[in-house]
């Protein structure tokens, strides 16, 4: 196997291994994302299979002696020359080094948006508690019930009555 095949299909593997498709799955909300989903999924698996089969042998050796009998052995050495003569040159990766500080940046970018969305999906969640709750006793719940859970707006409205202003 070349030098750049090989390393195009271990890099395939390891990408397959540490893809958490069950995590990202859990995560799709509509039916359309989901289908795109499975199509990323199936497009990947496809690739990655490709990779892994087609780079990961050697290629047959030709069977010169073959070719000799039926052809003749003029043309055949002719070609086997020719074979010879090609030098395939070696994969040179000049991208990632470049790119690589790029994407590390944005993982540490995108775990920072993950922690602060995680935490905003916690506030939110509480909030929706605290509205349902209230939701629930609001017609029964006295001023006095309501602004033991909200003292701001005690506070608010004593000052309002003690500064005699009354909203006009």
């Amino acid at each position: 196997m070349s030098g750049a095949g090989k390393k195009i299909a271990d890099v395939a593997f390891k990408a397959s291994r540490t893809i958490d498709w069950d995590g990202m799955a859990k995560v799709l909300v509509t039916d359309e994302a989901r289908r795109e989903f499975s199509n990323l999924r199936r497009a990947f698996d496809e690739v990655n299979t490709q990779l892994q089969t087609k780079f990961s042998q050697e290629p047959e050796p030709i069977d010169w002696e073959y070719y000799r009998k039926g052809i003749g052995s003029g043309i055949v050495d002719m070609y086997k020359e020719a074979y010879d003569s090609i030098e395939i040159p070696k994969y040179v990766d000049n991208v990632t080094p470049e790119y690589k500080p790029k994407f590390d940046a944005l993982l540490v970018e995108l775990k920072e948006a993950e922690q602060k969305s995680l935490k905003e999906s916690e506030r939110l969640e509480k909030e929706i508690v605290d509205v349902q709750e209230i939701s629930k006793k609001l017609s029964t719940m006295t001023a006095d019930e309501y602004f033991e859970k909200h003292p701001e707006l005690k506070k608010k409205f004593d000052d309002e009555i003690r500064n005699d202003y009354w909203g006009y």
